[in-house]
Parts: C-alpha cells; sequence; structure tokens
C-alpha cells in the first residue's frame, strides 16, 4: 500500500551527531592538554521512519544502537548503484543487521547522508553557538527527488571523568559543545515549511536530557507524519506545531513541485543581466558551479532557478550541496548543477577547466578560464523584454509594508508574509515563464505531428544570425529534448496556456496560414527599419511574439519600443493568482498512543465531511480536494469503499487528480464482505466496474520518442515517400503527397522502356544520372533518394531566395502587408518593358529594370485567359506568355523562353485556385493552388529534363478541375455562402466533423480580451476537439483531446462548461475558462446520444437531460453534477431528446416519441410502413408548436415526414428532397427549416461522377423548398445555428469542411 498512497509530509527524520566514545575521547584528550578542538567524523544516531517500531540497527562500525523503522511491507529490491554519494541508496539486509522484516526507506543512503548534513564537516567548540539552517535535495538514477532541511544545533558534551572500578563514578557537563544534526526528509520540496517545523522543537531538543532525545525527536517525527500533502490545486493545507501556525502550500498541477521557498533571492543578489546568463548557461547544459558562503543558499539559488526555466526540467546531474569530501564530482565530464563553499572557490577555479562559476555571495559569474563567460546569449528581444519585467517588480517586503499597522502577533505577522511571497512568487513565475515562450514559441510551427519530428534546420534558418549559436547550442540539449516531447504530445501546460493566450491577431491568422514560409511585406518592412536603428539589433521574429506588442501597423515601431520604451502589461501577465483556500488540520493528539491516532483521523474526517457539505453547490474545484484529502484519510483507516466512494466524485468535480493507481489498489484488495457491500452502492460499484474494464485493457506504452528529419538513404515507396516528405515539413496533405509523387515518378515507363537508348546516348542529363525511378516490372514505383535530396534542396534554396528578396520601399507601398513574394523571373522583355515578373498569392507584377518601379500585370482573380504564343526576334520565334485580364484591354505578353511552360502551369493553377477560392469562399484553395504552382516548381528544377514539364502537369490540379468539372457555384449557394473553414488543417487527411456547438460572446471569463468573443467548438473523429474564435474564425486550440472515441453531441451550458456526449458511455464537461477536460459523468452504461435544457425558464438551467442509444435518459442537476431523475424508453436505439414546453421528445430508430416530466410515454409516431420495408429508420426531428407539425427525417429516404401533433397516426404531407438520399439533421432557424442530406452522385443535374451533398431549406409555410446550397463533397453530418444569424454546416470526412450560411 505504501507504494501507492501519496507521501504524508514526513519521509524519514535522522538525527546525526558524534558517537559518545568519540566524545568521550574528546573530553579526555581536552582533560589531558590537548588545546586544539578536534573535527569529528558524523554519523547517523538515530532513523525515524513511519510507521513507527522498534528495533535494533547494527551501524557500519558493527555497534548497535536503538532506532525507530518501519515494518518492511514488502521485498524492494536494492536500487542501481550511483556514483554520487547524495542519490539515496537504501542499505542491504546485512547492513541492518539481517532484520529483514525492517527497513529503512531505500532512498536513504545513511553512509553519505551525514556528510551532507554536515558539509563543512562536524566541529567541537568551546561556546553555544545559535541554531543553523540548510537544505538538501537528493535524486535518484530516474531522476526522482527527495528534499531535506537540516538543522544545527549545539548541546553540551556530558563529561564522565571519574570512574570507579566498578563502573560508578561521577558525570557532569563541560564547557564543551558539539553540534547535532536533525535532518527531516520529505518527498515534496517544503523547505519553508519544515525549517518552521524545525524552529519550532528547537528549544526542546538543545536543552532537554540526552536519554530524553531520541522520544522527543519520536513524538515530533508522529506528529509531521500525519501531516497529509495537500492535493494539486488551489487548496493549502495549514496545522499548528506550537507556537507556530504552518502552512503546506500545494502544487500548480501535478507536474509542477510545489513552491515553498522565496523565488525573489535570485533578483536579490544577482542583476537581471547576470541572471539572465546564468539562465542561458543552463539552458545550454553547462557545468555549472554555485559558490557561497552560507550553505543554506546554495539549494534554495539552485531551486529557484529551475523553476525559472520551467516548463523545461532540467535532465543533468543535480547536487546543489557538496560536501568538503565530495569536491572530486565537479571532475565529472557531464554537465552538471552542483554548490559547494566559497571556500573553495579558488581550489576549484585552479584545477578544473570549463565551469561555469557563480558566486552567489556577490552576483558574479566567470568560468574557470577567466573572468568572463563566453556563451552565446539569449536573443535580445525576449532579454528586454525579461529585463524590463523584473524591474517593475517590488522585492522588498519591509517597502510593502511601511503605511501598515505593526503586528502584535508573530503568526498574524507570518500570514501577512506569506500571502505578500506567495504573489511575489507568482509574478516572478509568470515573469520567467514569458521568457521561456519567447525564446522558444516558434518552436511549434516546425513540428510534425504526426510523425513526431523536429525540423531543427528550419527552425534556425527562421533565427536571426546573431541567435544562430544560442539556439544550435540548446536544440542539443537533454533539458530542450525533454520540452519536445511534452510539445508533441500537445500537452496543455502552462507554456502551451500562455503562448495561446499571447498570440496576436496577425500571429493566430498566420498559425491558420498554411501557405509556405515566406517573409511577408510587413516583415519586410519591419526588417529594414529594425536594421537601421542604431545601436539595436532586434530579433524580428521573437520581437512579434511579444505579447504586449501591436498589430500589424505598428508591429515595427513595437519591437524597437520594446527594450526603450515603457511595457505596456498584457492581460496574460496581468491576471492575478487564484483565490486559494487554507484548511486547517485538527490539533496534534496530547498522547501520540496507539488509539489516539484514529481518533485524529476520525475527527479529521468529521472536518473534511463539513468542508465539502459547505463548498458542496458553490465550487467544484475545491470540492474535489476535500473529496480527495478524505479518500486518502479514508484510506489510511482502511475504509476502503469510503474512499472508493470519495475518489468516484472526482469524476465529477475534477479527473486531474484522480489517483488511478491507489483506487486500482484498492479495488484488488476489497475483502469478500466489502465486495458484497460494494453492490449495494451504484457509485462504487459503478466504479470498481469501470477499474476492471480498464485493467482488462492491453497496457499503452506511450510515444515519447523525437525524430529530427534526416533525407533518405534507401528508395522510397509511396508510403514512405508520404511519411519523407510530411516529415520535412514541405507539405502534410497526403493528396497532395501522392500528387506529387506521381509527378516524381512521372518517366517510370519511358525510362523502362528506353534504357538501350539512353544507355548508347552519348549525351547525358540529369534525369538518366539521377535515375529517378527505380521501375522493375511487377514492381510498384519508387523515387530514388538522390532525386529526393535534389527536390528537397531546390525547394529549401527556393525558401532561401525569398527571405533575401528586398523590393524597394516604393514596390513594398503596392503591395498589401500579408503578401509575400513567391516566385521571382528572370529578366524578361514584355509588352510594359523589361524586367522581372514576380507572383504573389494575390497578383503579378513587373519589377522593372534600372530604376526599379511597380507594374501591377493582374490580379487572378481578374485573368481571363492564359496561352502561350511565340514572339518574333529576327529570324526566329520566341515562346512567350500571353495573359488577358479584364482590367485592362491590351494583352500583356512576357518573352519568358525556356520559363514560358512553367510560368503557363503556375499561373493557370493559381487562377484556377482564386476563381474556385472566391466561388466556395474557401480561402484553402488559394493557399493549396499556391503549395501545388511552388511543388511544380521544384519538380521542374530538379528533374530539369524535356519531360520535366509534363511531369509538373500533375500537380495542376484545379487547372484541372477547372476543365473537367463545371466551377460555377449556382448563385443561391453563392449568395447564402459566407466563408468556409477547415478544422482539419493541423491533420494530415480531413476528419469527420461529427458535432458542431455555437457559444456566444463572453461565455468564459472576462480578463482576457480574446476570450470575450463568440466560439464555436468542432467534434472531429477520435475523441478531438477544436475551437474557433467566431468573430475571426481563427483558430484558438487545435486540439482538446476528450477521450478516444467519438463524440456524438455537445451542449453548452452555463458560463463555464461544454458538455459533451460520447459513444464511449461518458459525458465529459470541459471548463471553458483553462479549455481543459476534468470532469467526466459516467452514469450512462452505453454510448451517450443526445444532450438538451429546458430553456424555458432562462432563469433554471438546472434541467438538463441526457440519453443513451439503449433508452436510458437522465436529468442532472447541474450544480452538483448529480442524477435528478432516470428513466427508460422502450424502442429501438435512442439517438436524440429536445425539451419543448417542459415535455421530452425522443427520437428512436423506430419512432418519435413525446414523454411526460414523469417519464410515461404520451405520444408515439410510428416510423411509416414503407419505410419500414427498406429498413430506413427516424435520424432527426424537428418541433413546430405553433402550428401544432412535428417534422421528421429518415436516414435512407430523401424526403420529410410532416406530423400532426393531435393526430400522430400517419404524416399529413411529405415533402421530397431534391438530390437527397437521406436525412442526416434539421435544425430551426427564424421561420426556416434548414435539413442536411446525405451526398448523391451528380446533384443538380450534374452527372459528373462526384459526390455531392445539399443543405436544403424548406419554408415552413409552403412546404417548398425554397434553397439549394451546394458546398460539400461528403455528406452532412451537423447544423447549428450562430444566434440565428448564422448557420453552420459540416461534413465527413471526404470533405471535412465547415460551411457558413447567411441567414435571411
Amino acid at each position: 500500500m505504501a507504494n501507492h498512497l501519496p507521501p504524508a509530509l514526513l519521509e524519514a527524520c535522522v538525527v546525526v551527531g558524534a558517537s559518545s566514545e568519540k566524545l568521550r575521547e574528546v573530553c579526555q584528550s581536552i582533560n589531558n592538554g590537548t588545546a586544539e578542538l578536534p573535527q569529528l567524523e558524523p554519523e547517523a544516531l538515530h532513523v525515524l521512519v513511519p510507521p513507527f517500531v522498534r528495533c535494533e540497527v547494527v551501524k557500519p562500525h558493527g555497534k548497535r544502537r536503538h532506532s525507530l523503522l518501519r515494518k518492511k511491507r514488502e521485498h524492494l529490491p536494492s536500487p542501481a548503484a550511483v556514483s554520487a554519494p547524495c542519490v539515496f541508496a537504501g542499505g542491504g539486509a546485512e547492513e541492518r543487521g539481517g532484520c529483514e522484516d525492517l527497513s529503512v526507506p531505500k532512498d536513504i543512503d545513511l553512509m553519505a547522508l551525514p556528510q551532507l548534513c554536515f558539509p563543512g564537516g562536524l566541529q567541537v567548540t568551546n561556546e553555544e553557538r545559535v541554531e543553523q539552517f540548510h537544505f538538501l535535495v537528493f535524486t535518484d538514477v530516474f531522476g526522482n527527488k527527495t528534499h531535506g532541511v537540516v538543522m544545527q544545533c549545539y548541546r553540551p558534551i556530558l563529561d564522565e571523568t571519574h570512574f570507579q572500578e566498578n563502573g560508578v563514578g561521577t558525570s557532569g557537563f563541560s564547557h564543551l559543545f558539539c553540534a547535532y544534526g536533525f535532518c527531516v526528509i520529505s518527498k515534496h520540496p517544503y523547505y519553508t515549511a519544515l525549517k518552521d517545523c524545525l524552529s519550532g522543537v528547537s528549544f526542546q531538543l538543545r536543552t532537554c536530557p540526552l536519554p530524553d532525545l531520541e522520544e522527543m525527536v519520536k513524538e515530533f517525527a508522529i506528529k509531521l507524519a500525519l501531516v497529509p500533502l495537500p492535493p494539486p490545486g488551489q487548496l493549502h493545507l495549514m496545522f499548528t506545531l506550537r507556537p507556530l501556525t504552518i502552512v503546506l502550500p500545494s502544487r500548480e498541477d501535478k507536474d509542477h513541485p510545489a513552491i515553498d521557498l522565496d523565488l525573489h533571492l535570485p533578483l536579490l543578489c544577482f542583476r537581471p543581466q547576470k541572471l539572465l546568463q546564468v539562465i542561458s548557461c543552463l539552458l545550454q547544459e553547462q557545468r555549472v558551479v554555485l559558490f557561497s558562503a552560507d550553505w543554506s543558499r546554495l539549494t534554495l539559488m539552485a531551486e529557484s532557478l529551475l523553476l525559472f526555466l520551467q516548463p523545461l526540467s532540467w535532465q543533468q546531474p543535480y547536487v546543489p550541496v557538496l560536501a568538503r569530501g565530495m569536491l572530486d564530482f565537479l571532475m565529472a565530464p557531464t554537465a552538471f548543477l552542483m554548490g559547494c563553499h566559497l571556500s573553495h572557490f579558488e581550489e576549484v577555479a585552479t584545477e578544473t577547466d570549463d565551469l561555469i562559476l557563480i558566486n552567489i555571495d556577490n552576483g558574479s559569474v566567470s568560468s574557470s578560464c577567466s573572468e568572463t563567460v563566453d556563451l552565446p546569449e539569449i536573443p535580445l528581444a525576449a532579454a528586454g523584454c525579461f529585463t524590463q519585467r523584473c524591474l517593475s517588480l517590488q522585492i522588498h517586503f519591509d517597502l510593502n509594508q511601511c503605511h501598515h499597522a505593526s503586528f502584535t502577533d508573530v503568526n498574524e505577522q507570518r500570514a501577512q508574509r506569506r500571502v505578500w511571497q506567495q504573489n511575489l512568487n507568482y509574478d516572478i513565475q509568470r515573469i520567467t515563464l514569458e521568457l521561456i515562450v519567447n525564446i522558444f514559441r516558434d518552436v511549434s510551427s516546425h513540428l510534425n505531428y504526426e510523425h513526431r519530428v523536429f525540423n531543427s534546420e528550419e527552425f534556425l534558418k527562421t533565427r536571426e544570425p546573431s541567435e544562430q549559436l544560442f539556439y544550435k547550442t540548446v536544440l542539443n540539449t537533454h533539458i530542450f529534448h525533454s520540452f519536445l516531447k511534452d510539445r508533441l504530445n500537445r500537452k496543455m501546460d502552462s507554456f502551451t496556456r500562455m503562448e495561446l493566450n499571447t498570440r496576436s491577431e496577425t500571429q493566430k491568422m498566420k498559425a491558420m496560414d498554411e501557405n509556405p514560409r515566406r517573409p511577408t511585406m510587413q516583415e519586410i518592412q519591419a526588417r529594414r527599419k529594425s536594421s537601421i536603428t542604431e545601436g539595436i539589433i532586434l530579433s524580428k521574429r521573437l520581437g512579434m511574439s511579444l505579447p504586449n506588442l501591436g498589430e500589424e501597423q505598428s508591429m515595427g515601431f513595437n519591437r524597437y519600443t520594446l527594450l526603450t520604451g515603457n511595457i505596456v502589461s498584457d492581460p496574460a501577465l496581468r491576471n492575478s493568482p487564484k483565490s486559494v483556500k487554507v484548511f486547517k488540520l485538527p490539533d496534534f493528539p496530547v498522547s501520540l498512543s496507539i488509539h489516539s491516532i484514529p481518533i485524529y483521523y476520525s475527527e479529521l474526517i468529521q472536518q473534511l465531511g463539513k468542508a465539502i457539505f459547505s463548498v458542496q453547490n458553490e465550487n467544484p474545484t475545491l470540492l474535489a480536494r476535500f473529496y480527495y484529502l478524505r479518500g486518502i484519510i479514508n484510506t489510511l483507516c482502511s475504509r476502503r469503499l469510503d474512499a472508493l466512494s470519495d475518489f468516484q466524485n472526482l469524476y465529477k468535480t475534477d479527473t486531474a487528480i484522480f489517483p488511478s493507481q491507489l483506487v486500482t489498489w484498492l479495488v484488488n484488495s476489497l475483502h469478500k464482505d466489502e465486495r458484497l457491500q460494494a453492490d449495494r452502492r451504484p457509485e462504487v460499484k459503478r466504479l470498481i466496474l469501470k477499474v476492471k474494464t480498464e485493467n482488462e485493457k492491453p497496457p499503452v506504452e506511450p510515444d515519447d520518442h523525437v525524430k529530427k528529419f534526416v533525407l533518405p538513404r534507401t528508395h522510397l515507396h509511396l508510403e514512405e515517400f508520404v511519411r519523407c516528405v510530411q516529415e520535412s515539413g514541405i507539405v502534410k496533405d497526403v493528396a497532395t503527397i501522392h500528387r506529387l509523387f506521381d509527378a516524381l515518378t512521372a518517366e517510370s515507363k519511358r525510362d523502362s522502356s528506353d534504357v538501350t537508348s539512353r544507355g548508347a546516348s552519348s549525351k547525358s542529363d540529369v534525369s538518366s544520372d539521377l535515375s529517378p525511378v527505380k521501375c522493375v516490372p511487377g514492381q510498384s514505383k519508387q523515387v530514388d533518394p538522390e532525386l529526393f535530396r535534389i527536390f528537397y534542396t531546390f525547394w529549401k534554396e527556393s525558401e532561401a531566395v525569398a527571405q533575401d528578396v528586398n523590393l524597394p520601399s516604393e514596390v513594398i507601398e503596392h503591395l498589401d502587408n500579408s503578401e509575400c513574394v513567391y516566385k521571382l523571373s528572370s529578366c524578361v522583355k514584355t509588352s510594359r518593358g523589361v524586367g522581372k515578373i514576380a507572383m504573389t498569392q494575390k497578383r503579378l507584377f513587373l519589377l522593372t529594370e534600372g530604376r526599379a518601379c511597380f507594374l501591377e500585370i493582374t490580379k487572378f482573380r481578374d485573368i481571363q485567359e492564359v496561352k502561350i504564343s511565340s514572339a518574333p526576334f529576327l529570324l526566329l520565334r520566341i515562346p512567350s506568355l500571353r495573359i488577358q485580364t479584364a482590367r485592362r484591354p491590351e494583352v500583356f505578353e512576357a518573352n519568358l523562353k525556356t520559363e514560358t511552360d512553367l510560368w503557363n502551369l503556375m499561373v493557370k493553377e493559381m487562377w484556377a485556385g482564386r476563381k474556385m477560392a472566391d466561388q466556395h469562399k474557401d480561402p484553402q484553395y488559394m493557399t493549396q493552388a499556391l503549395t501545388n504552382v511552388l511543388l511544380m516548381d521544384a519538380v521542374v528544377g530538379c528533374l530539369q529534363t524535356q519531360r520535366s514539364i509534363c511531369a509538373a502537369s500533375k500537380l495542376a490540379y484545379f487547372d484541372k478541375v477547372k476543365h473537367e468539372v463545371p466551377m460555377m457555384v449556382p448563385k443561391t449557394t453563392s449568395e447564402t455562402l459566407k466563408h468556409k473553414i477547415n478544422p482539419s488543417q493541423d491533420l494530415a487527411e480531413p476528419q469527420t466533423v461529427h458535432v458542431l456547438l455555437y457559444t456566444p460572446g463572453q461565455l468564459t471569463c472576462d480578463d482576457i480580451k480574446d476570450e470575450k468573443n463568440p466560439k464555436l467548438w468542432v467534434a472531429l473523429s477520435g475523441g478531438r476537439v477544436v475551437v474557433f474564435d467566431a468573430a475571426s474564425w481563427s483558430m484558438l486550440h487545435g486540439c482538446i483531446q476528450v477521450g478516444a472515441s467519438q463524440l456524438n453531441c455537445m451542449l453548452g451550458l452555463g458560463q463555464e462548461q461544454v458538455w459533451i456526449g460520447s459513444q464511449d458511455s461518458v459525458i465529459y464537461i470541459i471548463d471553458t475558462n483553462s479549455m481543459s477536460c476534468n470532469k467526466q459523468l459516467t452514469e450512462h452504461r452505453q454510448e451517450v446520444t443526445g444532450l438538451t435544457v429546458d430553456s424555458s425558464d432562462p432563469h433554471n438551467s438546472q434541467q438538463t437531460y441526457s440519453c443513451s442509444c439503449d433508452g436510458s435518459i437522465l436529468q442532472w442537476d447541474t450544480s452538483s453534477l448529480k442524477v435528478k431523475r432516470q428513466f427508460y424508453t422502450l424502442c429501438d436505439s435512442l439517438s436524440s431528446i429536445q425539451v419543448h414546453e417542459g415535455t421530452l421528445w425522443c427520437c428512436c430508430d423506430d419512432s418519435i416519441l413525446e414523454l411526460r416530466k414523469s417519464g410515461i410515454p404520451h405520444r408515439r409516431m410510428a416510423l411509416p410502413e414503407d419505410l419500414r420495408s427498406i429498413r430506413s429508420c427516424f435520424s432527426s426531428f424537428i418541433l413546430i408548436l405553433e402550428r401544432g407539425e412535428v417534422w421528421t427525417g429518415c436516414a435512407d429516404s430523401g424526403e420529410l415526414c410532416l406530423w400532426n401533433i393531435n393526430n400522430y397516426r400517419r404524416p399529413f404531407k411529405r415533402i421530397s428532397l431534391p438530390g437527397s438520399s437521406g436525412v442526416t439533421c434539421m435544425i430551426r432557424v427564424k421561420n426556416q427549416v434548414w435539413v442536411g442530406c446525405r451526398g448523391t452522385i451528380g446533384v443538380g443535374g450534374q452527372s459528373d461522377g462526384q459526390l455531392r451533398s445539399q443543405v436544403l431549406v424548406v419554408d415552413p409555410e409552403s412546404h417548398a423548398v425554397a434553397k439549394e446550397l451546394q458546398a460539400h463533397s461528403d455528406s452532412i453530418q451537423t447544423l447549428c445555428s450562430a444566434e440565428d444569424r448564422y448557420v453552420l454546416s459540416g461534413s465527413a470526412r471526404g470533405d471535412g469542411k465547415i460551411a457558413i450560411w447567411k441567414v435571411e
């Protein structure tokens, strides 16, 4: 059980000092006239580990001592040997005198611990000294940390000088004093709390008689062992250890350590510039040594520095305190972070090489080779922001308290100081997190999540030259590799939240833009401005990423003023820390006996019960913490069923703190009588069933590997080619990659038939040298690795050339801020002069020779005709490109010579893409066309054969579509369609849009401006939820994972929740403030198919219903998340429910059923016989109560059935739906009925073989189809309304898009 329970505050308590024999020898030596006071070897005198049982322990010297040890619950394998003595390693049974049923914790090394308790040696003194504290950190071979607080307390030495032969003599206190070390060890870094605990008992430990010392330490240890640790979140625990009241702060979440130290200590010791230098050394994993004359500063400083790196986690050896006999550790060849006494500074600097020496006492940073540190610095923009943030901090408590009255109670003063320190710690954490975000913000843009690849070379190319060396070093460190794992796992941690919350609108739109990377006109202008700023060279990209910068027009100016002007406080940094609740534990029993401990736990359970009752309907997050604590205490008291009941409640309050391993152990340890009792407790029975089901599943090993992109070395089949292209970051879309594969293997047929002729030809071309494909009869085509290398190199060189485009300001003024130059021709003669033709995503323009100026050729949407012609030149005909545009009567002609064919392909593809984008209101068409054009350019560039144009033409997708399929969108569709968005833009292939939910503005917290906008929630396949800002249609969250099954329904509830029903029978609840899914409702036994709320009473949000396919309907209390009522319907497969005027309407496969409030059926509309004969079923329905009508649709019928509520035996009318093979969904918007249909081949009179689906708008008055809207190439899956102004439709994976329609 001990392996599953979270540790208590106390892991162990060790008393360290000199043995009585050594002290007797010292007294005799002093009495004999020795003047020098010796240093003694410290030993572990007493070891106390809960639960407390007396045992005789054999010391390494062979002598026996009394110790208080815990019983050994199970055989523990000895840990692997480690090189560092600071690493805990439990001794074997032989060391413990063969006492097999008793053992100290395996993490405690009694040989190394005494040295660390007295790192400077154990000195005998002739005067009593005040207590001194220092702090320890022990790390095992797996990186798990244990923390210790040591108090050195001086006691007089007992002088036994007169002994008689029979052993009787006199003794008294000498004038000598010796230190005893009291080390309290905990699994969590509660440095301040444990220091306070030792401070409270220091007087008793210093003055009590020596024979009573062990019992006093035992009593102290038992009290600390009774203190549970607070669960992650906003609940702190308080207990009284007289005379002090002590608070244990909780962890922010399970991935963060508790912070119980003063984070501003580094700011008191170092200037911001020096602190940045230290952080840079740690990020680059240097060999860093901290020095101080005060042992206590070493650990506190080291811990603070590592917290500044969060969420990056230090992966190298970490020994913040080195005892005098451990200095050889500094000779380790690997990176490390260690600390030692300032007296060793010169010795270490002289005897070692390549160490970073940090003097805490004077705030200096140097190396063992020189007084300066020659390492790359943190990028200037991020460093400047950090410096100004630090200067704005108020880090002096006394200044803050000048206007307050003096405190008359020490605990009151401590409480005030604690609140001030917590707020300051929060501010410092936000500032350091902002620094890390600004350094690594752009990393996510170079990740391929599907193949877990980080394209480090491309990331480095986006850095400024002055930053290159810093990033090259950091990218090869273990600390960054661990950070990459979290990014590839899409971890929603503090880094991700800040990065999302501090994106500007430009960055949000850029994140949605799938265009290949090219500098925009705005970036060129900003780069130009920054380059002429005297004395300041800023990173254009990191500067843009800083959260306090303005938007597009002033971007360049703000990057300059970042370091020289005042920084505007950003909302993400201005947030105040979350309010915390402090729960006071009961007072410790006066008598710590075997009978008093259960009484203490019972009192604690009672207090937790009262706390649960007080917040039952107010604060579910806090409620979860109380349930968790009570579950832990019930487990300690062997109340297994009560503990399971408490943990079951975490599903409804906060699953983030659910102790899975402990719950599994509890279920497996239930006795027979407890299992019988569990069957009578539904919530416990449900949890046991869930645990058993989870345990039966095969374990899934997490995929934590990270790859760097490398060019292939073998021939690539199609599947390998797709993976390689996606890993390279060139393009993600699988269909496009297939076309690229066809282009690169276009010559396979010719090559296989003309091998002889090519071999005989003396003329060698690039294609024959490269052997672009390996085509053996009967085998599939393959791409040669050398060809792929040349293709990749050409693509990247094109990107690099575009980065260096330097257009005159007069030209940039004519272009939009977001435009990029993607292709430049060679200098050619045109009908409008000599110059270079430039292509952006919007237009073609001529950059004239000589005095460069801008001459627009045409925008792509204005093109009327493109064709190849020839222009006369002397006796020759030179190939030329002719472009007819709507805005100019004359034809533009350019003598592009050998480039003519390529430009003809590119311009036609861009023209076709623009026409489709405009007609379908879908900007992704233009993005895809641009990608196709750049791929054409790269294919021609790498093949360089006569057939390269033919190969490149296989990428002209939209130009082919224009000729093969009528492109004209029906007028009604064009007028009604507002916009289209792609929720699968981060994925390699489109996903089915299963459910859409629109939530109005101000759904979430008001302190972040972007959060005030309305949102569109999109449920994709595999439990993935994507969230869009419904004001700009930019993606806010690319993936909120909600289980792993298909999602069937969504419901926005209140101001802070979105409920989602899943195929796995769970209702998931997303917190819209944190955008996390930490609540689950598990009462359904089958897949959840419907959610609805009774909106008839706007002041009552309690009437919420859910249904599952087995006919179960649950009514929920949304405050407590408890089931108020449950009833069943006798029907086939219940698929959805609606509430109208207090009654429930249910859609089943075979009927539409109305239920009274009591759950009794009132009306049933059976599926018509003609539809039963074709095995169809009801798929959706709507009620028009003012007309007394129910409209129903069937999955396999292209018509609507209209029923009269009062005469529901058969439908009174049927409405035929043109071009529909079935109805999937229906909603009512204003006085219209919108119907989503299954796709058919050749909708609207077209017979092109393409699958198309329609959204039909039906008039309830005339029962006629008012509009036929065509925008999807696969079945419509879902419809939702946006405040009756827009209707949004989502389709199956063949299309995977969301169309936004205007409602008239």
